[in-house]
């Protein structure tokens, strides 16, 4: 192919760069897309101040499991929200989890809770064993201004720029929202041992099926792909907790799993990312942002991506129930993976087995469409 037709189409593709982790531009008419007629209720979904309500009763329910509290002493949002993080577990291992980064993506946050509320009350085995070993942090609405105009960026103040903040976290130039400087900084604290970031996408089908995918497995920095062989324990740790979760997740049959690609439908053809200025990715490559991070602290990191978003109108309400079910569980089964050590025996080429397209190369912010012959990998 080959080099020819690749150059051809990075006109095209790049027209989609910004919607990364979101929508692909794939209509509705995918098979197994909602039927909308390009509206989607968001009654139904939890704004801030419920979302707030919602952490605060699961604090005073836990008996002391659950600890809530606010990023002000870092900063607010651009139009002046807190930021909040449940804390729950008193393990040595420390998890992050974020959800709702870009403000459209609002199922996420649900199941986010879900899985909260469950490390809060339920008393089964291998809920404690995930608290004797780890302590989780949540942050179940990065975007709080962006979940309120159910847009997938944010406004800055200031300039009025629209801004996504899944982009602003570069290692040039410092932050431009303010959302982003109050997470970096607590993150830069923290210093996790481990990430998981929750999204939406766009509609597409499983490559050589006619199943509309539901759920889409990604590592922002591709493995085997221009750089994460450079981080030789990630390239490996991440295929290996992808598998992991693909296993897990097979047995329900109302999930169509994915590994996440941009996806050149006509051509049948995919594109794995390698993002460096995406948020799990910098926490992969150890950004120091204003000398906050000198020891270029990193941990491995994933993405979940589930279909549709809620202002495209790729989100029916008979759906939402089970595509939030699919982020709860595979949230609760990668948790209790990486702290028992179990995602540690799944061999990493297992990777391969998750559905994907034929892979044409590799989508970067920092030198285009890199070809799988000139990856050098």
């Amino acid at each position: 192919m080959k080099k020819m037709n690749i150059a051809g189409k990075v006109s095209m593709l790049t027209a989609l760069f910004v919607l990364l982790f979101s929508s692909l531009s794939f209509a509705a008419t995918v098979p197994g897309g909602p039927s909308t007629e390009g509206k989607t209720n968001i009654n139904s979904m939890l704004s801030y101040e419920e979302v707030v309500k919602t952490l605060t009763d699961i604090e005073q329910t836990s008996k002391g499991k659950v600890e809530v509290f606010t990023l002000d002493r870092f900063g607010k949002s651009e139009q002046g929200r807190s930021i909040y993080v449940a804390k729950v577990g008193t393990g040595e291992k420390k998890v992050w989890i974020q959800a709702q980064i870009h403000g459209n993506e609002k199922l996420v946050t649900e199941a986010a809770l879900q899985l909260l509320k469950t490390y809060a009350s339920n008393n089964s085995k291998d809920v404690q064993t995930v608290l004797e070993e780890s302590t989780l942090y949540f942050i179940p609405m990065y975007n709080p201004d962006g979940a309120e105009m159910n847009t997938r960026g944010t406004k800055i103040a200031e300039t009025e720029q629209y801004l996504d903040l899944n982009r602003d976290w570069v290692s040039e130039g410092g932050f431009a929202a303010k959302e982003s400087k109050v997470v970096y900084s607590y993150w830069a604290e923290l210093k996790p041992d481990f990430a998981i970031d929750l999204h939406h996408q766009g509609l597409k089908q499983v490559y050589g099926t006619n199943e509309a995918t539901s759920f889409s497995l990604g590592v922002s920095l591709a493995p085997n792909g221009p750089t994460l062989p450079n981080y030789k324990n990630y390239n490996d740790v991440t295929r290996q907790m992808l598998a992991y979760v693909y296993d897990e997740m097979s047995g329900y049959g109302y999930t169509h799993i994915d590994r996440y690609q941009i996806v050149d439908r006509q051509n049948q053809i995919g594109y794995d990312i390698d993002i460096k200025g995406g948020v799990v990715s910098a926490m992969m490559m150890g950004l120091n942002y204003n000398g906050l991070n000198p020891d270029n602290h990193s941990h491995p990191a994933v993405f979940f991506e589930t279909k549709g978003n809620s202002s495209e109108g790729s989100l029916g309400q008979k759906s939402n129930g089970y595509l939030t079910k699919q982020n709860y569980l595979a949230l609760k089964s990668l948790v209790y993976g990486y702290v028992t050590g179990e995602v540690e025996e799944v061999d990493p080429n297992h990777w391969n087995d998750i559905p994907a397209y034929p892979l044409a190369g590799y989508w970067t912010d920092y030198n285009g469409i890199v070809p799988v012959e000139s990856s050098g990998f």
